[in-house]
């Protein structure tokens, strides 16, 4: 048997920031990709720095290969801003659109045939079983998306704010998951007694709290930092870790174990 401890969360929070003005982003579609410097072509930019540090478009043009030579030439890059303004109508977010694009949509925009059209739906249905397949239960939790994709079931692409909590076992093996309460459409409310009162009743030694933001914008509330600023301090004195907090939505996590200094100091071993 491994007797290693797990210690949780022990990673450094990575995060790495590309900018650019607006006159350069828009000099980058007017290019070919051929034609655009080393650094800045999608494929070698995702090997650099890897896929979440590429724009939605420059991550269609992975999956197109090519532009359009014919009549308006576009690049790939080109093209898949084009696939987003197209379908980013009627107060809908282009990303929302494409998670429910079917392949006719796609073939009405010029330069879609079947085969980008169905590269785009493979690469989507295998994005969406990502999300949906939970890890079994006893796995090892001892990433920010492994606990992640234990609750996107219940918390990711929701209309409506829930709360839920990750029940862990000593060694930080997954127990199950809980929804604690639901909101409206833009908050939720969960009580530091109703959460703890469900790990003591599930017999649960660690617990990992989460909520979802509907909108998509993952930053944390005030709220947000308050109430696990409670939850630490309710933890310590139960002595049951809280190894995180995590805010879901839209496909993507936020762990506020990682981008925030709430944990800062913790005397209790987790």
């Amino acid at each position: 048997m491994n007797s290693r401890r797990v210690d949780y969360y022990a990673i450094e929070p990575t995060s790495m920031t590309l900018t650019c003005d607006r006159s350069q982003e828009q000099a980058r579609y007017n290019l070919r990709v051929k034609d655009m410097p080393t650094e800045q072509r999608p494929r070698e930019r995702l090997m650099a720095f890897g896929a979440k540090n590429l724009t939605s478009a420059e991550l269609l043009a992975i999956l197109l290969g090519t532009g359009v030579s014919r009549g308006h030439k576009l690049s790939a890059v080109n093209l898949g801003q084009y696939i987003l303004n197209e379908l980013a109508q009627d107060g809908i977010s282009a990303l929302d659109a494409l998670r429910r694009v079917t392949a006719a949509e796609l073939m009405a925009v010029p330069g879609i045939g079947e085969a980008k059209a169905a590269t785009i739906l493979a690469a989507l249905e295998l994005g969406k079983r990502v999300l949906k397949n939970r890890p079994a239960e006893r796995t090892l939790v001892d990433d920010p998306a492994v606990a992640a994709a234990a609750l996107s079931q219940d918390l990711m692409w929701q209309v409506q704010e829930k709360f839920a909590i990750a029940l862990l076992d000593i060694k930080h093996r997954l127990l199950g998951t809980k929804i604690i309460s639901l909101g409206t459409a833009t908050e939720t409310l969960a009580h530091p007694r109703e959460i703890f009162r469900e790990v003591i009743k599930q017999g649960a030694t660690r617990v990992i709290v989460a909520h979802n933001h509907p909108s998509g914008i993952l930053d944390p509330s005030e709220a947000d930092l308050n109430l696990t600023r409670q939850l630490l301090e309710g933890a310590n004195i139960l002595g049951i870790p809280l190894l995180d907090h995590l805010i879901l939505g839209n496909g993507d996590f936020v762990s506020l174990r990682q981008t925030t200094a709430l944990w800062n100091g913790e005397n209790e071993a987790v």
